[in-house]
């Protein structure tokens, strides 16, 4: 083993105790310490995967992280190796680890990573709906201006989005997203991934509000939503009209096409070849 320390970020499972990986039994196993978020929850983790750990085990959580950064530093300048957990999934995603590798890295320190379990990509893959380019939201802010404007931001986002919500907010978060997002957009709901329970249900945001307002299902929530339909191109007439608007307010041809091309989602050099055919009928030396 390396004498440098290192930082080692591991995934492990989101339910199904199978699903710890060799590699990051063996990093827990060989870790001088162990960041986690909740010391009884990965004690238990490693007592049922049969895994004896060496080294202790740190509380590294939202209101500890910042607090930890100090010690974890100090115990990796003198060569040590700490692995950093969640109590499921990747840590750094919608967890605690984030800080912590920013701080690591700055102090030149070495990061490694145990790729494990993920409920976003496992949800993301299960629901359906086109993954070749999505985005991954986590929670969506719980109140005021914030919630909104982040709701009206991904109205028109063109990729499939992923939110993670918990069970007594799930009601309030389809509810909200059907009215901003509209309800007829595909959407799925996975919940207790990898669990007994496992069940994930697809159908429009509508559709899916209504059924857990009338029944509130329990468990892990994970929602994953098809992004905005790409608008229909604007035709030529629709193109110099907002040309005109633009020229009028004193915009060049080149400033104006790259606003419209932006505006309307048509090809810059298609706005600008417009443009300038515009200017063209509106010389004194045009016929």
């Amino acid at each position: 083993m390396d004498t440098a320390g290192v930082l080692v970020l591991v995934g492990v499972p989101i339910g199904n105790l199978g699903d710890l990986s060799p590699r990051a039994a063996a990093e827990l196993a060989g870790a001088d310490a162990i960041c986690c978020e909740d010391s009884r929850r990965t004690g238990k983790l490693l007592e049922l995967s049969g895994v004896t750990r060496r080294g202790p085990l740190l509380q590294v959580n939202d209101h500890t992280e910042e607090g930890r950064i100090g010690d974890v530093l100090e115990r990796l300048r003198r060569g040590e190796r700490v692995v950093v957990v969640s109590d499921a999934g990747m840590p750094g995603v919608s967890d605690p680890g984030e800080r912590l590798v920013r701080a690591a890295a700055a102090d030149g320190t070495a990061v490694a990573v145990v790729p494990g379990p993920s409920a976003a990509l496992a949800a993301l893959v299960t629901s359906g709906l086109p993954a070749g380019r999505f985005c991954f939201e986590g929670f969506l802010p719980r109140k005021g201006s914030a919630r909104t404007g982040r709701l009206r931001e991904l109205a028109g986002e063109r990729r499939t989005m992923v939110f993670f919500e918990a069970p007594h907010r799930l009601v309030r978060t389809f509810t909200d997203l059907a009215e901003t997002l509209g309800p007829e957009r595909p959407a799925a709901l996975a919940r207790e991934l990898t669990k007994r329970h496992e069940e994930v249900r697809r159908n429009t945001l509508g559709a899916l509000a209504a059924e857990v307002a009338a029944e509130p299902p329990p468990g892990e929530c994970a929602l994953v939503v098809a992004g905005a339909e790409a608008p229909e191109p604007a035709d030529d007439e629709a193109v110099v009209a907002a040309l005109r608007e633009a020229r009028a307010r004193g915009l060049s041809s080149r400033d104006a096409s790259t606003e419209v091309a932006a505006a309307l989602g048509v090809a810059k050099r298609r706005a600008y070849a417009l443009a300038i055919a515009l200017d063209a009928c509106r010389s004194p030396l045009s016929p």
